[in-house]
């Protein structure tokens, strides 16, 4: 049973619970059908949850398609041109912020750039390169091991003195600690990928490598049905109401609650609006969805939502999300 079922406990109750021998732990002790074990499973549910390897109380026989991850959406984007503008930055944290806060999938883009990766938002340069995202993850998984990052790469803006392709140069960094990686085809369940980096790749490949999400809709809600791998993504974000943009999230939310396959719901809560001049305005958006998000997830607070890429994460949302697994 993956998650802890959360039950009020009567004084009555609790005191048969300490009072069971070991022979009766599966046996119902009233007339809701209780087990001790559910009991026991309750209360450690109602423990503090640390953020940064809440994944250690998820068996490993659970596929990373049924557990609720929050994540961010350009990951690396903290910073823009002019600043305060609100056309770049999507993000308050860095990296390995972002981490300890609870997220678990980074939207990483890349530019190619003299054989190696600039993370950019567009033109944008983020003062950040491939390595640095890298050295963050590995760091971080070095010291939390129960842990994955489910890693979105994709190629951004224009290449730049290259002389190969840009799958090469990925390679190249893998190659550097290959042990890190999972570059799997399938959809894994968390046993196997505790301490990697599960690669979703958006960028085209001459060989067999990671979830492959090389088909995707723009600006839309879609599915990719690889064999061994199948998703559903809401990426809406050329944004011109707020709530149909919010229409869009909490449907697959409820979607991926209810699905009962090994499908991966992957549902950007990003987006923009047309801002002053028709300049693209990404917190206009967000300060909407965020507030609806944190509501939902105070309500909603226990299922499988899929993986969430949010503009913004701050610890509280992060830790709404995470909640929900337990």
């Amino acid at each position: 049973m993956r998650r802890f079922t959360m039950i009020s406990l009567s004084i009555a109750t609790a005191s048969l619970f300490f009072s069971c021998s070991d022979s009766s732990i599966e046996r119902d002790v009233n007339d809701k059908g209780i087990t001790a074990l559910e009991k026991a499973n309750s209360r450690n549910a109602a423990l503090p949850i640390a953020m940064n390897s809440w994944m250690s109380g998820i068996q490993d026989n659970i596929s990373i398609s049924r557990i609720s991850i929050p994540g961010t959406h350009d990951s690396g984007a903290t910073r823009e041109i002019p600043s305060n503008s609100g056309t770049a930055k999507t993000q308050n944290l860095s990296i390995g912020e972002q981490l300890n806060t609870g997220v678990r999938f980074l939207d990483i883009r890349c530019r190619h750039i003299d054989n190696s990766f600039a993370i950019h938002h567009g033109p944008i340069y983020q003062n950040l390169n491939f390595d640095d995202v890298l050295n963050a993850c590995y760091a971080f998984l070095e010291s939390h091991p129960s842990e994955t990052i489910i890693m979105s790469v994709k190629e951004e803006y224009d290449a730049s003195n290259t002389t190969r392709s840009f799958e090469s140069t990925f390679d190249s960094y893998i190659q550097k600690n290959p042990s890190k990686w999972d570059l799997g085809t399938n959809i894994p369940t968390l046993g196997q990928v505790r301490g990697k980096i599960k690669l979703l790749r958006r960028f085209s490949a001459g060989t067999a490598k990671g979830i492959n999400a090389t088909s995707w809709a723009d600006n839309t809600t879609f599915e990719i049905n690889n064999n061994g791998a199948p998703m559903k993504v809401q990426d809406y974000y050329k944004v011109t109401n707020n709530d149909d943009k919010w229409a869009g999230i909490s449907s697959l939310l409820n979607e991926a609650k209810n699905d009962s396959t090994n499908k991966l719901f992957v549902n950007f809560t990003s987006g923009y609006k047309p801002g002053i001049f028709g300049i693209p305005s990404i917190p206009t958006v967000s300060n909407s969805i965020n507030p609806k998000l944190k509501t939902f997830f105070q309500t909603n607070t226990q299922g499988s939502y899929g993986v969430m890429p949010i503009d913004f994460v701050n610890a509280e949302l992060s830790e709404l999300i995470v909640k929900t697994n337990f």
